[in-house]
């Protein structure tokens, strides 16, 4: 079945006509013969093609093509008319119909047309789940907890994101600020649009600067040809600056202009260009105290605080630990192919008593380990990273020299010898991991 086709004509013969033809071809079809009718027909049936008569006894039927893709974007209307004008098919067009033929001359091109706009209908599904899937991906819900801190800084985004406001999310490192900012630009109505986000903080003054504004060719030495910054890559959408508080104060004066205005000027240019962007901020500094002291521009902090939300830290929130935990598990029990490992009581119990330093982020590393190390169906607790037996009682068969050297060990055969990916798994330097493979004489994988 190459899809269904509805047919509006108020002539019932050629309804028939049309709909004998497009079936021997693989189609469905369908028949209405009046707007009213065809709408009621497009709500209630899964229609990738819409034929249509120009003239209808109840509607226009140029007019009817915006009342379609208002219903169902995805779906191709080609115009049939006895009379063709001009003006009609220039307006067809407009209005976001794939084509606008004068009955007669139809008959030959009628159906490779309803192959290639079936083909277009079929792509534009694809994008549309694609988007939907990212958008459900990012939404507000799929944000773990029911603690009450972190309820009541989702209600505030989700109060603040259907707005075109500036946001301010404070909240240490690891809290998931990012996840919050783009949950507020998919729930927003800039979803269709680009989000994008920088970190202040990865780039010198001068490449931050470039990289915002975007520069012309020669702007300096390596600037071959025009690039465009990101403030223009999220034309239309949303741009989430993280780490704003390392940006330095001159930056901080033209991203100031940006809030004002929406204009800006690109490095190396004279010309002032326009943007329509939304600018969501984020850091784990003090900004307030930073724009008292005069690090942070005091006018730049009050135009991006219009709205504030603050993220609670992981200690704050230790009802979600268990939630986050088996989140986590799940998701790399897939990544490594093998069926999610159980928490018991006692490692629930440990990870709930952890202080967090590194909130989530800290939390997802921790798991992402266990996962590697553990051999059983349960999660060990001798898979814990070494700072967990500073606080917790040692199981009398190990000391913490032994179960420290068992953690490289495994890791080191997890990653075949990689000592770069072994220090980031284990969470420690490049050079103290050197030292302990030496202290411990642990042979090379």
């Amino acid at each position: 079945m190459n899809g269904m086709v509805l047919i509006i004509d108020d002539e019932k013969k050629i309804c028939s006509l049309l709909s004998r033809i497009i079936e021997l071809e693989g189609f469905k079809t369908l028949q209405a013969n009046t707007g009213k009718e065809g709408l009621k027909l497009l709500k209630s049936n899964d229609v990738s093609i819409v034929i249509s008569d120009v003239k209808l006894p109840d509607v226009n039927g140029v007019a009817l093509v915006k009342d379609i893709k208002a219903i169902k974007p995805y779906v191709e209307i080609i115009n049939l008319t006895a009379y063709g004008t001009i003006a009609d098919g220039v307006l067809a067009i407009k209005n976001g119909a794939f084509d606008y033929l004068v009955k007669g001359d139809d008959n030959e091109k009628i159906i490779p047309l309803l192959y290639k706009a079936m083909d277009k209908s079929n792509l534009q599904r694809r994008v549309s789940d694609l988007e939907n899937k990212i958008t459900r991906k990012h939404s507000f819900d799929t944000i773990i907890g029911q603690s009450k801190t972190l309820k009541e800084a989702i209600d505030l985004a989700k109060k603040v994101s259907t707005t075109d406001t500036t946001v301010l999310l404070l909240g240490e490192t690891g809290t998931g600020k990012e996840v919050f900012a783009q949950s507020i630009h998919y729930e927003s109505p800039r979803a269709a649009k680009p989000f994008v986000a920088l970190n202040c903080s990865g780039f010198s003054p001068d490449l931050l600067e470039s990289e915002l504004f975007g520069y012309k060719a020669g702007a300096f030495t390596g600037a071959n040809k025009d690039k465009k910054g990101l403030l223009e890559e999220a034309n239309g959408g949303t741009l989430l600056l993280d780490e704003i508080g390392e940006m330095n104060l001159d930056l901080q004066a033209k991203l100031l202009r940006v809030l004002e205005s929406q204009t800006f000027i690109k490095v190396g240019d004279t010309q002032t260009q326009q943007v329509n962007v939304r600018i969501l901020a984020a850091t784990n500094k003090d900004l307030k105290a930073d724009a008292l002291s005069g690090k942070f521009r005091s006018d730049l902090y009050y135009r991006l605080s219009v709205f504030t939300i603050t993220l609670p830290p992981l200690h704050e929130r230790k009802a979600d630990i268990p939630a986050l935990a088996t989140y986590y598990l799940k998701e790399f029990a897939n990544k490594v192919n093998r069926s999610a490992p159980k928490m018991d009581d006692k490692i629930l119990s440990i990870l709930s008593g952890h202080s967090w330093k590194g909130n989530i982020r800290e939390l997802k590393n921790v798991i992402e380990r266990l996962v590697i190390l553990s051999d059983g169906d349960v999660l060990s607790t001798a898979a814990l990273p070494p700072e967990f037996f500073e606080f917790t009682p040692i199981e009398n068969d190990y000391n913490l020299q032994q179960i420290e050297k068992q953690h490289i060990q495994k890791v080191l055969i997890h990653t075949k010898g990689n000592k770069t990916e072994t220090s980031r798994l284990l969470g420690i330097g490049l050079t103290t991991l050197y030292r302990k493979i030496e202290e411990y004489q642990i042979r090379e994988v």
